[in-house]
Parts: C-alpha cells; sequence; structure tokens
C-alpha cells in the first residue's frame, strides 16, 4: 500500500505539473489562467498521511473525469494541515482526528472558520512483523506496552525479546487517536521511536522482528502482520467486515476542514468523493464510505 501510494502521489505530481505548464500561471482567485481558450481551476489539499492515500486516489480519478480541474495533495500529518489551513496556505486541510479547541481558536483569531466535512472511516491496525508468533493483544497489554510496563515479548506471549514500540509524530491525528482510545490519555513511553509517516512504520516493522507499530488498516500489506484486538468485548480482527459492523474497536471517521462551507472545487471535489465512483474508490483504497 505504500508503494501504491507513492504511485498515486508521482502520478498526481505528473499530471499537476503537465497542466500547469501548459495552462500558464495560478491566478489570485484560485484558477490558473489558460489562455483564451478557458481555464484550469485547481485546489490545494494538506494533511493526514492516514487520509493521503484517500485522498490520492480520488483525485486521480477525479482529474480523469475532469480535466480541466487540478487537485493537489501533500501529506505530512493532521496538524500540519490544519496549520496550513488557518495560515491561508490551502483549500482543504484533511485529517485523522476532530480539530482541538485551541486550533479553532486559533483559526478564528486569524479570521478563518474551520467546517469539518466526515469524508470516510478508517480502521487502525496494530502491526509487527510477520516472524513474530503474537497474533493478539488485549487493550491492557497494548497500553502496558505502549506506556512503558512492559518491554518484553515473553509478557505477551511471544518470544524472550526486547519490544521496539514505533509511533508517529505528535502532529500526527493517528498518534493523537492512539494516546486517547488506548492508552487512556498517559504519555508515550520515553524510549518509543518517532516516526515521520505511516509508511516509515511499515517498512521498519517489515525489517525488525521485534517491532510493534500502529497504521491505517489501507496501508497493510503482506510485509506486516496485523494484530486481531480486544478491548473487554472479544479479539476482533482489523477486517473490513468486523470495521463496518463496528465490532472492531480501533475505527474513526476521516475528516476534511475548508474555511467556511465548501465552494466552487472545493465542493465539488467532496460531493465527488460521496458519489456512487467516490464510493467505490473509498472502498477500493482499503476505506469506508461515511
Amino acid at each position: 500500500m505504500y508503494k501504491k501510494s507513492m504511485s498515486y502521489m508521482i502520478t498526481l505530481l505528473l499530471i499537476t505539473s503537465l497542466a500547469l505548464f501548459g495552462a500558464g500561471c495560478v491566478g489570485n482567485d484560485g484558477t490558473t489562467d489558460h489562455g483564451s481558450d478557458g481555464e484550469i481551476q485547481s485546489i490545494q489539499i494538506k494533511g493526514s498521511d492516514t487520509v493521503l492515500p484517500l485522498a490520492q486516489g480520488e483525485a486521480e480519478v477525479f482529474m480523469t473525469e475532469y480535466p480541466d480541474k487540478v487537485v493537489s495533495i501533500i501529506g505530512g500529518g493532521s496538524g500540519v494541515g490544519i496549520a496550513a489551513l488557518i495560515d491561508g496556505e490551502i483549500d482543504i486541510a484533511m485529517t485523522s482526528r476532530e480539530m482541538k479547541e485551541s486550533e479553532i481558536e486559533n483559526a478564528h483569531a486569524n479570521g478563518v472558520n474551520p467546517v469539518q466535512q466526515t469524508i470516510a472511516w478508517d480502521g487502525i491496525s496494530v502491526v509487527v512483523n510477520p516472524e513474530n508468533p503474537v497474533s493478539e493483544l488485549t487493550y491492557e497489554q497494548l497500553k502496558a506496552i505502549y506506556v512503558g510496563d512492559i518491554s518484553n515479548w515473553n509478557e505477551v506471549g511471544g518470544e524472550d525479546r526486547e519490544i521496539v514500540v514505533l509511533s508517529r509524530d505528535s502532529s500526527s491525528g493517528t498518534y493523537e487517536y492512539f494516546k486517547d482510545e488506548v492508552m487512556d490519555d498517559e504519555e508515550y513511553r520515553a524510549d518509543a521511536l518517532i516516526n515521520p509517516s505511516t509508511g516509515a512504520i511499515i517498512q521498519t516493522v517489515s525489517q525488525n522482528p521485534n517491532a510493534i507499530g500502529y497504521v491505517g488498516v489501507a496501508y497493510l500489506d503482506e510485509t506486516v502482520k496485523a494484530l486481531s484486538v480486544d478491548k473487554g468485548e472479544g479479539v476482533e480482527e482489523p477486517t473490513s467486515e468486523n470495521i463496518l459492523a463496528g465490532t472492531y474497536p480501533l475505527a474513526r471517521p476521516l475528516y476534511f476542514y475548508t474555511d467556511g462551507e465548501p465552494t466552487g472545487l472545493a465542493l465539488e471535489f467532496i460531493e465527488f468523493i460521496s458519489s456512487g465512483t467516490g464510493e467505490e474508490t473509498i472502498f477500493e483504497v482499503g476505506y469506508f464510505p461515511a
């Protein structure tokens, strides 16, 4: 999935570059001058690495259907996208968490009125190396691992190996969600290895038999093993059936934020995501329609 996401990004960059090269310079109204024959409209989206594959997949299909419209997308984390929206640098912030009160206050102070759009649902999967014999963990065990109370795999039914704990960085919405949902808002252990992207976690876990991390279900591939989890109501696998049924506990909504109610191309793109074609793409990429 990480390779697929990179492929999407390359495709989008090529499309965007070609469109802008043939169209001229971007004007102050958010459109690109296309000479006397018309205009190429464009929007900028930035934020969550979790939402990134979904937004890229939707943008690729959208721009194929509407070649005179350009959707440029960059990851970096939910916090990065929200900051860019507050600063007026982008049209849409994509996030895997709700905006914090402090962020909303900063937005209002900057003349920005954030409006939330739920675009899809995502599952979070705890992943280990395929060589690891552990196949399931309870919430209590996960919390103990991530706050530092458990440091060896033999304490949770595995081999006598030190656990290498991986986490996203604090700008990530998934970092915030996991901390709140699994760790009861306690702090991550001091020796947790901070990763700047979901892809970095996938790569490290695939290469280290002692590692554990958490990623969006859409990023799962054969290089890592997804664990079943138990919140206290029975062990559940991170399958699409369980997420849609609401039985898998690590699932959450994904958002777009705009400054005020979306209009123009931003509105068109959001409506496209909720269309029949958009929902098909949501499923294909590995997410679930809102």
